[in-house]
């Protein structure tokens, strides 16, 4: 799924920027007194606006299928892994070469190592998806360099 959300990110720019242009045809309407011509001006810019929030929901929610994916085949990979080393291991035991079960039993913390590490790299990775997925119903998320940021709008509205 590489290059979706940034083809997504793309569109929603896009539609900011059309909602731009829609607004600066409302003012100049109502300053010709154009009130119909503004109001549907008005109206595009409304229809842009929710379109780009719809591309940023959707970015987010690739985003989070990506990696909830990329967790998924990494448990996978480690789990198969593991599972040859614990058949080594058991072959190990049965012939009592304490040197090869020594060098199996430390492969086999490397691998919980690496799953550890894996698996908190994941974790860390979907809350931040999904919390800007679902903090972009209330505000707004911004991605800056590759991180998001959460602007709330109801608490920097005055009057």
């Amino acid at each position: 799924m590489p290059g979706y959300e940034i083809k997504l990110e793309r569109n929603s720019k896009k539609c900011e920027k059309e909602e731009k242009v829609e607004k600066s045809k409302v003012k100049k309407a109502i300053q010709k007194g154009n009130m119909e011509g503004a109001r549907i001006h008005a109206e595009n810019a409304i229809r842009q606006k929710n379109q780009a929030l719809n591309y940023l929901r959707m970015s987010a929610r690739v985003d989070a299928v990506a990696s909830r994916v990329q967790t998924a085949l990494t448990t996978r990979k480690v789990t198969q892994s593991m599972a040859g080393v614990v058949k080594a291991m058991d072959a190990a035991m049965k012939s009592m070469n304490l040197e090869k079960i020594s060098g199996l039993m430390d492969k086999f913390e490397s691998q919980f190592e690496d799953l550890d590490v894996q698996s908190s790299y994941m974790e860390n990775a979907m809350s931040q998806t999904t919390t800007t997925n679902i903090g972009i119903e209330s505000g707004v998320a911004i991605r800056t360099s590759g991180q998001y940021r959460y602007i709330n709008c109801s608490e920097s509205r005055t009057g």
